[in-house]
């Protein structure tokens, strides 16, 4: 049933029309050649029915509120299976008590590499006990649901209003001010909600109007959810075993409702102008009931993890909130496709456009953000350190590298951990996690703890942010994890001295996650990252004229050469059968990154990579892929010179490259949105567009045919 759901639900927008106008050369005049609000704008995202796949988001990089038709957060429970109805900060964290004392080193299984044993947390079955603290480590700490704000409204015989007695709604995102209109009637009656986000604090303003208020047919419900510690968190979870309080103060206009859970107590602060009461309904539920004698009525809800002093009120809210989008919309870079003919070129900018929008509310805080951003839980709404590279790379590119830099600290937090999981494995340097949290622990997983693609990384931040400031202080801020990733990068490959060569594994699992990994060694794309990070590592060495190790030097220099069958690239040299056993011919075909991702490197043959691209283009089992493996194919297509491939790339049909009304990127029924999906369409546009070093001419990536692209404000990719 709930497949069937969201299938119905699912609003694939295909091919619409594309525009392309003269392309323009980046330069750093103030005003923009290209009429912002009015690009911005034409991309409003409109809502008119019940529509549990088009929920639509508020937030400020590091706190998100998403709504249903009504504005609010008013049918969690049916909206719960498609984009749920979220209220999630980045520091909502909780962890359950450990009173079986399960240590992490219970989840630790060796692995021989190259001769040693070397330990790894993987998830473990064949103890009862250990299992269980896999789970315990990988369910803890979990990201939490902070409240639910809805509408509780009742028809004139006194019954609950179901989301299909909504009549005439009409929803508009505004996406220049970051602010949510909605209208809907119930029984001929007019609603009315205004939604926004205050872009520095973690509150929700929101107004109200309807002559339900005056018919006392209309209240507001706040109601937290308990958490579910589980892969996903719906907000949907109302009952639990566990001891938690949710307790109400009230004093004049003003409410707080402290909220004490295993690990993390918070706040919820509430502000309302005109007559109201609050009260509690049941345990954890509380009701905001304004008075009769009014049809407006207007509020602000704030969330934090120390206490609540101050709470902006509404007005505070929209002037922050229409301030800084419009700030955010004239910076950085921007894409006009308004002229072409090609008939894709409206449904590509549309997906720029809210592409932009989501990733900036809900991807741009001071930590690496999930897959489905501040939403809803996935992978127990841990970060997976190799998507931070979907998350982050195209912030500078787009011309706004202080977005990126705002979660560049948290490496610095999670720098003990990494230096410790190398040390661990006899290791130099730091190595950096893959699935992690807040806090930068290791969460035991079978694949996460084996890939190795997370690990340059940093390198390729810090070498973004070098190129938008060029400085001995950006070199200074950042020089040493890079160099501490370096160090990692040189001493984990294996010497083989009989073929006079260093060896990425075995045990590795690449970033197609299809290899067994105690058998698996040498992937192509990751010998072509470990090049350019030690490559890139050592530049920086020279750049503070500091001296470089010879081990970084001798382990660039006799690096495996990529490996070749029929003249064609294999994934991993280990497995000769990558393009005949259909298993192989699934998940990322990450091969791509070899030469996408990554610049022309000096084991790079272009021609082989051409034949591969081929290949893949034809064979590969596109409807079992991610949403950033279309991206990332239209950036391999574009440097090897396949403009059209690179466009139709980005157009492919399966199902996880589909782009809903709000525009998320729809993988699943487990996962309605991915956010990394939204971030490769960015890279890949910003490179199509601007090209990388030594690329010529004028939009690279794009064909000459249908296309009239004008663009400011983006940079080369490497």
């Amino acid at each position: 049933m709930r497949k069937a759901i969201l299938l119905l639900g699912i609003i694939f927008y295909t091919a619409c029309n594309f525009s392309n106008s003269e392309n323009k050369e980046h330069t750093d005049e103030p005003e923009s050649k290209i009429d912002r609000k009015a690009l911005v704008s034409r991309h409003n995202v409109k809502v008119d029915g019940i529509d549990t796949l088009a929920s639509l988001s508020v937030g400020n990089g590091a706190f998100a509120f998403t709504v249903d038709a009504t504005g609010l957060q008013t049918f969690p429970d049916s909206y719960q299976f498609g984009v749920p109805l979220g209220t999630q900060s980045e520091w909502g964290w909780d962890s359950h008590p450990n009173p079986e004392n399960y240590r992490f080193d219970e989840t630790l299984v060796e692995y021989d590499q190259n001769g040693r044993k070397v330990t790894y947390s993987v998830q473990r079955k064949e103890l009862p006990r250990s299992e269980e603290a896999v789970n315990y480590y990988r369910e803890n700490p979990h990201r939490i649901q902070l409240a639910n704000l809805g509408l509780e409204l009742l028809k004139e015989n006194g019954e609950e209003v179901k989301p299909e007695d909504l009549q005439n709604i009409q929803q508009e995102l505004n996406l220049w001010t970051g602010e949510i209109e909605s209208a809907f009637e119930i029984e001929g009656v007019q609603v009315k909600v205004y939604t926004a986000v205050h872009q520095s604090d973690d509150v929700v303003g929101i107004r109200i109007k309807s002559e339900l208020i005056e018919q006392d047919r209309l209240q507001v419900r706040i109601r937290i959810p308990f958490p579910t510690a589980e892969w996903e968190d719906l907000a949907t979870k109302w009952e639990g075993d566990e001891d938690y309080s949710s307790t109400l103060s009230v004093d004049g206009n003003r409410a707080h409702i402290k909220r004490v859970m295993d690990s993390i107590t918070y706040n919820i602060g509430l502000q309302w102008q005109g007559n109201a009461a609050i009260e509690e309904k049941e345990e954890h539920y509380f009701v905001l009931k304004p008075s009769k004698d009014q049809t407006e009525f207007e509020f602000t809800t704030k969330f934090s993890n120390g206490e609540i002093s101050e709470i902006p009120d509404l007005a505070s809210v929209t002037k922050s909130s229409q301030n800084r989008w419009e700030e955010f919309w004239q910076s950085g870079g921007a894409v006009d496709f308004s002229g072409s003919t090609d008939e894709r070129a409206h449904e590509l900018e549309r997906r720029v456009i809210l592409s932009q929008y989501l990733t900036k509310l809900q991807c741009t805080g001071s930590q690496p953000p999930q897959e489905t951003g501040l939403t809803y839980n996935s992978w127990f709404g841990k970060p997976h350190l190799e998507m931070h590279w979907w998350h982050g790379v195209h912030l500078p590119l787009w011309g706004r590298p202080e977005l990126l830099e705002k979660s560049m600290p948290w490496y610095d937090t999670a720098f003990d951990k990494a230096k410790g999981i190398a040390e661990r494995q006899g290791f130099e340097g730091a190595r950096w996690q893959k699935m992690t949290d807040h806090s930068g622990y290791e969460t035991p997983s079978s694949v996460a703890a084996l890939l190795i693609w997370q690990q340059p990384h940093f390198i390729t931040f810090s070498e973004l942010l070098y190129r938008a400031d060029s400085s001995e202080a950006t070199l200074n801020k950042y020089k040493e994890r890079v160099f501490a990733t370096a160090d990692l990068m040189a001493s984990f490959p294996n010497y083989n001295k009989d073929k006079d060569r260093y060896e990425l594994g075995p045990p590795v699992i690449p970033a197609q996650e299809r290899f067994p990994a105690r058998e698996t060694f040498n992937p192509t794309y990751e010998l072509a990252y470990w090049e350019w990070g030690l490559k890139t590592a050592i530049e920086w060495k020279e750049r503070l004229n500091e001296e470089v190790p010879e081990k970084w030097v001798e382990v660039l220099e006799k690096l495996s050469e990529f490996p070749v069958q029929d003249d064609v690239y294999l994934a991993t040299e280990s497995a000769t059968d990558s393009y005949t056993n259909p298993e192989y011919k699934t998940d990322h075909p990450s091969v791509f990154g070899t030469y996408g991702m990554l610049p022309e490197t000096s084991r790079l043959d272009k021609k082989i990579m051409k034949n591969t691209f081929d290949l893949i283009w034809e064979t590969w089992s596109w409807e079992e892929t991610w949403g950033w493996d279309f991206p990332m194919t239209a950036m391999t297509a574009a440097r090897l010179g396949k403009p059209n491939k690179a466009v139709d790339a980005l157009f492919m049909n399966p199902q996880t490259n589909t782009y809903l009304k709000n525009g998320h990127n729809y993988q699943e029924e487990r996962l309605t949105l991915y956010l990394p999906g939204n971030g490769g369409v960015l890279t890949a546009v910003a490179m199509m567009c601007a090209g990388w070093d030594g690329s010529e001419g004028e939009t690279p990536g794009f064909p000459e045919e249908g296309w009239e692209i004008k663009w400011e404000g983006l940079e080369k990719m490497p």
